[in-house]
């Protein structure tokens, strides 16, 4: 039933799919580098990296980078990707080691590849600092900062989620909403954009309402159409946190009515998200592109997720997984 309210929904989904003609040799190129830089990766790990394709996911959402950048940001993909799966396996990191992750994280972030941090070492560590060194050499202050806080926010966010879970307390709706905003990481990626397009836009105009608006609810759309995607294995270890359950739970009906009320939630949200768009104000001359460039990576972050999704192997829903 899911995937068949998966694919309906990628089919009304307004926005045109992209991907970058760099996307797979990236993906070889990203292979190589995780096994250079030590990861403890066998065969059978390597294979799952491959086949859930983060490069086609970056090249997704920033079509128009060149090859070089489609690496720099396929490899923080990748990163965010595996700290994800370390807050979220059976063995998964406690509040206090991802407490501890996030100072080592924003050490780095902040101070340079010369900040060190006792719980923030080896491979993982290795594959941050070469992924942030372009930006961080490229991109001015006011960008690197605002990158910073939503990698903090993030991995705040994974740090409540943790302590939800080792709780046994479930969300509600509202609640569940907030939080999924800051797990999602589409914070840390909207930044990303001006990165690839190479025109960081001023804070006035990033944190504008309409713009902002706009943020929030592109995030809500990736986010939710993942929940549905991963529905089935977060019943059996998320304790509750997917929007679904939390549907199912607070409303009291079967999940699958639930996973109907998340689809129609989510038609209304494009809906919402397609006229919001269009009635983003004029900003100058001299910004407008930009602006356009930064609501088309939104855009690009809600179909690239849809169509990622359904072809990678790190979902259920994925053809051959």
């Amino acid at each position: 039933m899911t995937e068949a309210v998966l694919q309906a929904l990628r089919s009304a989904c307004p926005i045109a799919p992209r991907l970058s003609p760099y996307a797979d040799p990236t993906q070889v190129w990203l292979l190589g580098q995780l096994t250079r830089l030590g990861l403890p990766l066998d065969a059978a790990a390597l294979d799952r990296l491959d086949r859930a394709g983060f490069a086609r996911y970056a090249g997704r959402l920033f079509p128009d980078a060149t090859e070089p950048d489609l690496r720099v940001l396929t490899a923080l993909f990748t990163w965010f990707f595996l700290v994800d799966d370390a807050c979220d396996r059976p063995d998964r990191l406690t509040p206090p080691q991802i407490r501890a992750l996030r100072d080592g994280v924003l050490g780095l972030l902040r101070e340079g590849p010369r900040a060190r941090h006792p719980s923030f070492s080896g491979p993982l560590r290795r594959l941050l600092v070469q992924a942030w060194r372009e930006p961080r050499r490229r991109m001015p202050a006011r960008w690197r900062a605002r990158f910073t806080d939503a990698v903090a926010d993030h991995l705040d966010g994974a740090w409540r989620e943790a302590v939800a879970k080792a709780t046994g307390r479930a969300p509600g709706v509202a609640e569940y909403v907030a939080l999924r905003r800051a797990t999602s990481a589409a914070y840390v990626s909207y930044p990303l954009i001006e990165f690839a397009a190479g025109r960081p836009l001023p804070d006035a105009v990033y944190h504008h309402p309409a713009l902002r608006r706009i943020a929030h609810l592109g995030n809500d759309l990736l986010s939710w159409f993942n929940d549905l995607a991963s529905l089935e294995q977060d019943r059996a270890s998320a304790g509750g946190h997917n929007l679904v359950l939390a549907v199912a739970t607070e409303q009291r009906v079967p999940v699958e009515t639930a996973v109907e009320l998340v689809a129609e939630r989510w038609r209304a949200g494009m809906a919402r998200f397609v006229a919001l768009r269009a009635a983003v104000p004029s900003f100058g001359p001299t910004l407008d592109e930009a602006v356009t460039a930064h609501l088309d990576g939104v855009a690009h972050a809600v179909r690239g997720t849809v169509d990622w999704t359904l072809e990678s192997a790190r979902y259920p829903v994925a053809p051959g997984s």
